[in-house]
């Protein structure tokens, strides 16, 4: 899928969840999101943009959020 259209997507996942008040639960809330309903390969390449330059273009609660999907990938 289209680097571009994955950071426009997520971004757009993180705008709605950023009306919570509370950060940590924002974050958690976009990783879950991105768990239940993104298919494993736009996952993979979505974390894997955390390490281009292309990157910061993600909002920074989304960045928290893949940084969360990726230390999961690790742990597995």
């Amino acid at each position: 899928m289209n680097l571009d259209n994955l950071i426009t997507m997520a971004n757009q996942i993180g705008a709605f969840f950023a009306a919570n008040p509370a950060r940590e639960q924002a974050v958690a809330d976009i990783a879950a999101h991105l768990r239940r309903t993104w298919h494993p390969r736009m996952r993979r390449e979505i974390v894997a943009c955390l390490a281009v330059p292309e990157g910061g273009r993600l909002d920074p609660l989304v960045r928290e959020a893949l940084e969360c999907l990726a230390a999961d990938r690790a742990n597995a």
